[in-house]
Protein backbone atom coordinates (compact mmCIF):
# COMPACT_ATOMS: atom_id res chain seq x y z
CA UNK A 1 0.00 0.00 0.00
CA UNK A 2 1.26 3.29 -1.12
CA UNK A 3 0.35 6.56 1.05
CA UNK A 4 0.79 10.10 0.06
CA UNK A 5 -0.82 13.22 1.44
CA UNK A 6 -3.30 11.42 3.38
CA UNK A 7 -4.34 9.24 -0.16
CA UNK A 8 -3.91 5.56 -0.04
CA UNK A 9 -3.40 4.12 -3.27
CA UNK A 10 -3.87 0.01 -3.95
CA UNK A 11 -1.00 -1.20 -6.11
CA UNK A 12 -1.07 -3.79 -8.74
CA UNK A 13 1.75 -4.43 -10.69
CA UNK A 14 0.53 -5.90 -14.28
CA UNK A 15 3.85 -6.56 -15.53
CA UNK A 16 6.62 -8.05 -13.40
CA UNK A 17 9.20 -10.97 -14.58
CA UNK A 18 11.51 -13.33 -12.71
CA UNK A 19 13.84 -13.86 -14.86
CA UNK A 20 17.43 -16.31 -15.37
CA UNK A 21 19.88 -14.26 -17.76
CA UNK A 22 22.51 -16.10 -16.06
CA UNK A 23 25.29 -17.34 -18.18
CA UNK A 24 24.73 -20.53 -17.22
CA UNK A 25 21.59 -20.28 -18.84
CA UNK A 26 23.12 -18.58 -22.00
CA UNK A 27 22.23 -21.84 -24.65
CA UNK A 28 24.91 -23.30 -26.34
CA UNK A 29 25.28 -22.00 -29.67
CA UNK A 30 23.22 -19.22 -29.27
CA UNK A 31 24.89 -17.17 -26.87
CA UNK A 32 25.22 -14.43 -28.95
CA UNK A 33 21.53 -13.75 -28.78
CA UNK A 34 21.05 -14.75 -25.57
CA UNK A 35 23.43 -11.62 -24.33
CA UNK A 36 22.17 -9.38 -26.57
CA UNK A 37 18.73 -10.02 -25.24
CA UNK A 38 19.85 -8.79 -21.85
CA UNK A 39 22.24 -6.49 -22.73
CA UNK A 40 19.34 -4.61 -24.66
CA UNK A 41 17.03 -4.64 -21.08
CA UNK A 42 19.66 -3.59 -19.52
CA UNK A 43 20.01 -0.73 -21.94
CA UNK A 44 16.59 0.02 -20.98
CA UNK A 45 17.36 0.06 -17.40
CA UNK A 46 19.71 2.77 -17.37
CA UNK A 47 16.52 5.14 -18.71
CA UNK A 48 15.31 4.94 -15.14
CA UNK A 49 17.02 7.64 -12.23
CA UNK A 50 21.12 6.97 -11.78
CA UNK A 51 20.71 6.00 -8.00
CA UNK A 52 18.37 2.89 -8.92
CA UNK A 53 21.03 1.31 -11.50
CA UNK A 54 22.30 -1.89 -10.94
CA UNK A 55 25.57 -3.61 -11.76
CA UNK A 56 25.61 -5.70 -14.43
CA UNK A 57 26.34 -9.06 -12.96
CA UNK A 58 23.13 -8.45 -10.30
CA UNK A 59 20.46 -7.78 -12.98
CA UNK A 60 21.41 -11.29 -14.79
CA UNK A 61 19.76 -13.23 -12.03
CA UNK A 62 18.32 -11.39 -8.93
CA UNK A 63 17.57 -13.66 -5.82
CA UNK A 64 14.83 -14.30 -3.95
CA UNK A 65 15.59 -11.92 -1.25
CA UNK A 66 16.20 -9.17 -4.03
CA UNK A 67 12.43 -9.49 -5.72
CA UNK A 68 10.80 -9.33 -1.66
CA UNK A 69 12.65 -5.96 -1.04
CA UNK A 70 12.14 -4.82 -4.52
CA UNK A 71 8.60 -5.85 -4.70
CA UNK A 72 6.60 -6.03 -1.63
CA UNK A 73 9.18 -4.08 1.34
CA UNK A 74 10.21 -0.93 -0.97
CA UNK A 75 8.14 -1.10 -4.01
CA UNK A 76 5.16 -0.49 -2.74
CA UNK A 77 3.02 -3.19 -4.41
CA UNK A 78 -0.01 -4.83 -2.85
CA UNK A 79 -0.44 -7.51 -5.84
CA UNK A 80 1.40 -8.06 -8.98
CA UNK A 81 0.92 -9.97 -12.49
CA UNK A 82 3.90 -12.53 -13.47
CA UNK A 83 4.15 -12.20 -17.42
CA UNK A 84 6.02 -14.88 -18.73
CA UNK A 85 8.52 -14.88 -21.73
CA UNK A 86 10.22 -18.29 -22.65
CA UNK A 87 12.80 -17.80 -25.41
CA UNK A 88 14.23 -20.67 -25.44
CA UNK A 89 15.98 -21.10 -28.53
CA UNK A 90 18.58 -19.01 -26.50
CA UNK A 91 17.97 -19.88 -22.98
CA UNK A 92 18.55 -23.18 -22.22
CA UNK A 93 15.82 -23.16 -19.61
CA UNK A 94 13.81 -20.50 -20.73
CA UNK A 95 14.03 -16.75 -19.83
CA UNK A 96 11.10 -15.95 -17.48
CA UNK A 97 8.84 -19.42 -17.92
CA UNK A 98 5.48 -19.93 -15.97
CA UNK A 99 7.26 -22.63 -13.81
CA UNK A 100 10.49 -20.23 -12.86
CA UNK A 101 7.57 -17.16 -11.69
CA UNK A 102 5.61 -20.16 -9.91
CA UNK A 103 8.50 -20.86 -7.20
CA UNK A 104 8.03 -17.20 -5.96
CA UNK A 105 4.09 -19.12 -5.03
CA UNK A 106 5.14 -20.43 -1.66
CA UNK A 107 5.69 -17.37 -0.18
CA UNK A 108 3.67 -14.97 -2.00
CA UNK A 109 0.88 -17.38 -3.37
CA UNK A 110 -1.63 -14.67 -1.95
CA UNK A 111 -0.03 -11.59 -3.31
CA UNK A 112 1.20 -13.44 -6.80
CA UNK A 113 -0.67 -13.86 -10.25
CA UNK A 114 1.11 -16.60 -12.67
CA UNK A 115 0.48 -16.18 -16.28
CA UNK A 116 1.01 -17.88 -18.83
CA UNK A 117 1.99 -17.79 -22.78
CA UNK A 118 1.22 -19.89 -25.86
CA UNK A 119 3.16 -19.93 -29.06
CA UNK A 120 0.84 -21.42 -31.85
CA UNK A 121 3.48 -22.37 -34.05
CA UNK A 122 4.02 -24.97 -31.20
CA UNK A 123 1.04 -27.16 -32.38
CA UNK A 124 -0.29 -29.57 -30.64
CA UNK A 125 2.28 -30.21 -27.97
CA UNK A 126 1.93 -26.02 -27.23
CA UNK A 127 -1.76 -26.94 -26.75
CA UNK A 128 -1.33 -29.85 -24.11
CA UNK A 129 1.34 -27.47 -21.79
CA UNK A 130 -1.19 -24.44 -22.01
CA UNK A 131 -3.68 -26.67 -20.68
CA UNK A 132 -1.75 -28.39 -18.25
CA UNK A 133 -0.74 -24.86 -17.06
CA UNK A 134 -4.27 -23.56 -16.91
CA UNK A 135 -4.64 -26.06 -14.39
CA UNK A 136 -1.54 -25.71 -12.70
CA UNK A 137 -1.83 -22.47 -12.24
CA UNK A 138 -5.19 -21.48 -12.67
CA UNK A 139 -4.41 -18.88 -15.27
CA UNK A 140 -6.35 -15.79 -15.41
CA UNK A 141 -3.69 -14.80 -18.71
CA UNK A 142 -1.30 -15.05 -21.08
CA UNK A 143 1.11 -12.98 -22.40
CA UNK A 144 2.13 -13.75 -26.08
CA UNK A 145 5.33 -12.19 -27.97
CA UNK A 146 4.80 -12.17 -31.59
CA UNK A 147 8.19 -11.76 -32.70
CA UNK A 148 9.63 -14.81 -30.65
CA UNK A 149 11.64 -16.94 -32.57
CA UNK A 150 11.09 -20.44 -33.31
CA UNK A 151 12.75 -22.72 -35.27
CA UNK A 152 13.59 -20.59 -38.08
CA UNK A 153 10.11 -18.19 -37.78
CA UNK A 154 10.76 -15.46 -36.51
CA UNK A 155 6.99 -14.42 -35.62
CA UNK A 156 3.41 -14.85 -36.06
CA UNK A 157 0.41 -12.81 -35.75
CA UNK A 158 -2.70 -13.17 -33.26
CA UNK A 159 -4.98 -13.64 -36.71
CA UNK A 160 -3.32 -16.64 -38.01
CA UNK A 161 -5.57 -20.20 -38.08
CA UNK A 162 -3.46 -21.47 -35.61
CA UNK A 163 -3.53 -18.54 -33.28
CA UNK A 164 -7.50 -18.52 -33.05
CA UNK A 165 -7.54 -22.07 -32.04
CA UNK A 166 -5.14 -21.52 -28.96
CA UNK A 167 -7.11 -18.26 -28.34
CA UNK A 168 -10.67 -20.73 -28.57
CA UNK A 169 -8.82 -22.33 -26.33
CA UNK A 170 -8.46 -19.83 -23.71
CA UNK A 171 -12.18 -18.82 -23.92
CA UNK A 172 -12.66 -22.54 -23.04
CA UNK A 173 -10.37 -22.54 -20.46
CA UNK A 174 -11.41 -19.30 -18.64
CA UNK A 175 -8.32 -17.46 -19.72
CA UNK A 176 -9.94 -14.25 -20.48
CA UNK A 177 -6.75 -11.70 -20.20
CA UNK A 178 -4.48 -11.88 -23.19
CA UNK A 179 -1.53 -9.41 -22.74
CA UNK A 180 0.47 -9.37 -25.81
CA UNK A 181 4.13 -7.38 -26.62
CA UNK A 182 3.39 -4.63 -28.93
CA UNK A 183 6.07 -2.12 -28.24
CA UNK A 184 9.86 -1.61 -28.42
CA UNK A 185 12.07 -4.57 -30.29
CA UNK A 186 14.49 -5.99 -28.43
CA UNK A 187 17.57 -7.37 -30.69
CA UNK A 188 17.54 -9.81 -32.12
CA UNK A 189 13.72 -9.92 -32.87
CA UNK A 190 12.20 -8.00 -35.78
CA UNK A 191 9.92 -4.67 -34.85
CA UNK A 192 7.65 -5.13 -37.62
CA UNK A 193 6.54 -8.59 -35.36
CA UNK A 194 5.39 -6.43 -33.10
CA UNK A 195 3.26 -4.31 -34.98
CA UNK A 196 -0.31 -3.95 -33.38
CA UNK A 197 -2.25 -4.66 -36.66
CA UNK A 198 -3.82 -7.84 -35.72
CA UNK A 199 -4.67 -6.61 -32.37
CA UNK A 200 -7.64 -4.93 -34.25
CA UNK A 201 -9.59 -7.85 -35.76
CA UNK A 202 -8.32 -10.49 -33.04
CA UNK A 203 -10.46 -7.72 -30.44
CA UNK A 204 -13.19 -7.76 -32.97
CA UNK A 205 -13.70 -11.46 -33.04
CA UNK A 206 -12.93 -12.55 -29.42
CA UNK A 207 -14.88 -9.59 -28.01
CA UNK A 208 -15.12 -12.15 -24.65
CA UNK A 209 -11.10 -11.90 -24.20
CA UNK A 210 -9.58 -8.87 -23.14
CA UNK A 211 -6.58 -7.76 -24.79
CA UNK A 212 -3.97 -5.69 -22.57
CA UNK A 213 -1.25 -4.43 -25.21
CA UNK A 214 1.85 -4.07 -23.41
CA UNK A 215 4.20 -0.88 -24.23
CA UNK A 216 0.69 0.12 -25.67
CA UNK A 217 2.44 -0.67 -29.45
CA UNK A 218 5.32 2.31 -28.89
CA UNK A 219 6.33 3.49 -31.08
CA UNK A 220 3.18 3.40 -32.94
CA UNK A 221 1.07 5.31 -30.57
CA UNK A 222 -1.35 6.79 -32.86
CA UNK A 223 -1.83 3.51 -34.29
CA UNK A 224 -2.63 2.13 -31.31
CA UNK A 225 -4.63 4.69 -29.88
CA UNK A 226 -7.02 4.97 -32.53
CA UNK A 227 -7.25 1.52 -32.92
CA UNK A 228 -7.89 0.39 -28.74
CA UNK A 229 -10.39 3.65 -29.14
CA UNK A 230 -13.13 1.36 -31.17
CA UNK A 231 -12.32 -2.11 -29.93
CA UNK A 232 -13.60 -1.75 -26.16
CA UNK A 233 -11.75 -5.05 -24.79
CA UNK A 234 -8.46 -3.77 -25.97
CA UNK A 235 -6.25 -1.90 -22.74
CA UNK A 236 -3.16 -0.08 -22.26
CA UNK A 237 -0.54 -1.90 -20.69
CA UNK A 238 1.79 0.87 -19.36
CA UNK A 239 5.11 -1.14 -18.98
CA UNK A 240 7.98 0.58 -20.55
CA UNK A 241 5.78 4.03 -20.84
CA UNK A 242 6.33 4.77 -16.69
CA UNK A 243 9.42 3.43 -16.32
CA UNK A 244 11.49 4.12 -19.71
CA UNK A 245 9.87 7.60 -20.30
CA UNK A 246 8.69 9.13 -17.33
CA UNK A 247 12.30 9.68 -16.13
CA UNK A 248 13.85 9.82 -19.06
CA UNK A 249 11.95 11.63 -21.67
CA UNK A 250 9.24 13.53 -19.44
CA UNK A 251 7.95 15.58 -22.43
CA UNK A 252 7.39 12.43 -24.68
CA UNK A 253 6.43 10.99 -21.48
CA UNK A 254 3.24 13.59 -21.44
CA UNK A 255 2.36 13.09 -24.66
CA UNK A 256 2.08 9.56 -24.46
CA UNK A 257 -0.46 9.75 -21.49
CA UNK A 258 -2.25 12.48 -22.80
CA UNK A 259 -2.81 10.55 -26.33
CA UNK A 260 -4.17 7.40 -23.83
CA UNK A 261 -6.13 9.69 -21.88
CA UNK A 262 -7.77 11.25 -24.64
CA UNK A 263 -8.78 7.90 -26.50
CA UNK A 264 -8.30 5.27 -24.63
CA UNK A 265 -9.55 6.56 -21.08
CA UNK A 266 -8.41 6.27 -17.34
CA UNK A 267 -10.88 3.25 -17.35
CA UNK A 268 -8.21 1.05 -19.58
CA UNK A 269 -4.89 1.73 -18.45
CA UNK A 270 -3.09 -0.17 -15.81
CA UNK A 271 0.31 0.30 -14.54
CA UNK A 272 3.18 -2.23 -15.49
CA UNK A 273 6.25 -1.57 -13.64
CA UNK A 274 8.04 -4.40 -15.84
CA UNK A 275 10.49 -5.75 -13.17
CA UNK A 276 13.49 -6.51 -13.14
CA UNK A 277 14.50 -4.51 -15.95
CA UNK A 278 13.40 -1.39 -13.63
CA UNK A 279 12.03 -1.82 -9.85
CA UNK A 280 8.33 -0.44 -9.09
CA UNK A 281 9.49 2.30 -6.06
CA UNK A 282 10.35 5.01 -7.86
CA UNK A 283 7.53 4.47 -10.80
CA UNK A 284 5.05 5.10 -8.27
CA UNK A 285 5.66 7.49 -6.07
CA UNK A 286 7.17 9.58 -9.42
CA UNK A 287 3.43 8.65 -10.84
CA UNK A 288 1.65 9.59 -7.83
CA UNK A 289 3.89 12.79 -7.92
CA UNK A 290 3.46 13.65 -11.45
CA UNK A 291 1.29 16.72 -13.26
CA UNK A 292 0.64 17.04 -16.61
CA UNK A 293 2.70 20.41 -17.88
CA UNK A 294 1.17 23.94 -17.96
CA UNK A 295 3.04 24.41 -21.49
CA UNK A 296 1.23 25.74 -24.01
CA UNK A 297 1.82 22.35 -26.28
CA UNK A 298 0.19 20.03 -23.33
CA UNK A 299 -3.37 22.45 -22.91
CA UNK A 300 -5.51 20.43 -24.73
CA UNK A 301 -4.55 16.88 -22.65
CA UNK A 302 -6.01 16.40 -19.47
CA UNK A 303 -4.86 16.35 -16.46
CA UNK A 304 -4.27 13.47 -14.09
CA UNK A 305 -6.70 13.70 -10.80
CA UNK A 306 -6.01 11.34 -7.53
CA UNK A 307 -9.33 9.05 -8.57
CA UNK A 308 -7.34 8.47 -11.97
CA UNK A 309 -3.96 7.54 -10.69
CA UNK A 310 -5.32 5.25 -7.99
CA UNK A 311 -7.38 3.37 -11.03
CA UNK A 312 -4.52 3.21 -13.11
CA UNK A 313 -2.27 2.33 -10.54
CA UNK A 314 -3.96 -1.31 -9.24
CA UNK A 315 -8.09 -0.87 -9.56
CA UNK A 316 -8.26 -1.25 -12.90
CA UNK A 317 -6.02 -4.82 -13.29
CA UNK A 318 -7.58 -5.70 -9.95
CA UNK A 319 -10.95 -5.68 -12.16
CA UNK A 320 -9.81 -7.75 -14.75
CA UNK A 321 -7.80 -10.29 -12.21
CA UNK A 322 -10.88 -10.67 -9.60
CA UNK A 323 -8.37 -8.95 -7.16
CA UNK A 324 -9.87 -8.38 -4.11
CA UNK A 325 -9.94 -4.49 -2.85
CA UNK A 326 -10.53 -3.42 0.61
CA UNK A 327 -13.87 -1.47 0.57
CA UNK A 328 -12.25 1.77 0.95
CA UNK A 329 -9.97 1.79 -1.17
CA UNK A 330 -12.71 0.87 -4.05
CA UNK A 331 -13.49 3.18 -7.06
CA UNK A 332 -16.03 2.79 -9.68
CA UNK A 333 -14.31 1.89 -12.99
CA UNK A 334 -16.06 0.22 -16.65
CA UNK A 335 -12.21 -2.27 -16.59
CA UNK A 336 -13.91 -5.45 -17.50
CA UNK A 337 -17.30 -4.23 -18.30
CA UNK A 338 -19.03 -5.48 -21.56
CA UNK A 339 -18.78 -1.99 -23.83
CA UNK A 340 -19.85 -1.56 -27.05
CA UNK A 341 -17.47 -0.17 -29.75
CA UNK A 342 -17.63 3.53 -29.93
CA UNK A 343 -19.18 3.64 -26.28
CA UNK A 344 -15.56 4.12 -24.82
CA UNK A 345 -14.94 7.06 -27.20
CA UNK A 346 -18.08 9.12 -26.13
CA UNK A 347 -17.33 9.06 -22.43
CA UNK A 348 -13.84 9.87 -22.78
CA UNK A 349 -14.44 12.91 -25.29
CA UNK A 350 -17.28 13.62 -22.66
CA UNK A 351 -14.84 13.40 -19.63
CA UNK A 352 -11.70 15.44 -21.41
CA UNK A 353 -14.25 18.15 -22.46
CA UNK A 354 -15.83 18.51 -18.76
Amino acid sequence: MYEKDGEKYFIVDSHIHYWDASRENWKPGAEEYAKGWIDCFYGYHQLGPPETHWDYEKYLKVTPEDFERDIFTEGHVDHAIFQSTYLKEWYTTGFNTAAKNAEMLEKFGDRLIVNGRFDPRDGEAGMAELEADAERYNLKGVKLYTAEWNNGSRGWKLTDPESYRFLERCQELGIKNVHVHKGPTIWPLNKDAFDVADVDQTATDFTDLNFIVEHVGLPRIEDFCFMAVQEPNVYAGLSVVIGGLMHARPKFFAKVIGELMFWVGEDKMLYGGDYNIWVPKWQVEGFVDWQMPDDEAFTDYAKLTTETKKKILGLNAARLYDIPVPAELQLATTAGEDLQPGEELVKDVAGAQA
